[in-house]
């Protein structure tokens, strides 16, 4: 459990887990997929096999494109995105409190 956040531990250390707790830590900024599969910890033709998912089910946005590379954010308007942020904000606070009381 080296440096996980909580999201991780709870949900599990999978790709796509990882890539969403990426892009749920850094929402207000787009990344190419190259910096998303590094950044999170993912190999890029691992993010390949399911970012097509993701894009499809509104879960990520095109926000822009610079030179040859697109651009993507966590679709914030999504309203279960947004329910996934208000958990993972509760889990933080959760996991804080469990740390106070011990």
């Amino acid at each position: 459990m080296k440096n996980e956040t909580t999201f991780i531990e709870i949900f599990g250390n999978n790709p796509v887990i990882k890539v969403l707790d990426f892009l749920i830590t850094y929402q207000l900024f787009d990344y190419p997929l190259t910096e998303i599969a590094k950044k999170s910890g993912v190999s890029y033709s691992t993010l390949q096999t399911f970012w097509s998912k993701l894009e499809k089910n509104n879960i990520v946005v095109k926000t822009r494109r610079v030179g040859k590379s697109n651009l993507y954010k966590l679709n914030t308007n999504n309203p279960a995105i947004k329910q996934l942020i208000k958990l993972d904000w509760n889990l933080i606070k959760g996991s804080e409190q469990e740390i106070l009381n011990a």
